[in-house]
């Protein structure tokens, strides 16, 4: 389930590649219904009163500011998210621990890759 800012939660199903979590409506769809890009965000556990087992995708450097993610809207325009964080619940604890666990070990690949590319370039 994944919830923003407002506080309503939405059944949706993920997929983490390419440094992207893809979140789709239902498991049958062949496309997602949006795009978080993980570049310059962090993850942490949260205690959610309504939700177990949720943890959230956050700017640390920016507090406030929207993160940068797009989504499809029902009429099948684009357009860009506006949420400040994205709170997810998982329907377990140890689902929740293997998708932090996984989204961290993306930002140490992706970190990693970056300076590969960097020290290659120079």
């Amino acid at each position: 389930y994944a919830g923003g800012r407002v506080k309503t939660w939405k059944r949706r199903w993920f997929i983490l590649t390419d440094n992207c979590l893809y979140y789709f409506e239902y498991t049958t769809d062949k496309e997602p219904r949006g795009i978080i890009p993980l570049e310059n965000l962090s993850i942490r556990e949260v205690e959610e009163p309504r939700k177990p087992n949720c943890f959230e995708l956050y700017n640390p450097n920016h507090k406030g500011q929207v993160i940068k993610a797009c989504k499809t809207e029902a009429d099948g325009r684009v357009v860009e998210g506006n949420h400040v964080v994205y709170r997810i619940s998982a329907p377990t604890p140890e689902e929740k621990d293997e998708w932090i666990k996984s989204i961290k070990y993306n930002f140490d690949c992706f970190a990693c890759s970056q300076c590969v590319s960097c020290a290659a370039a120079l």
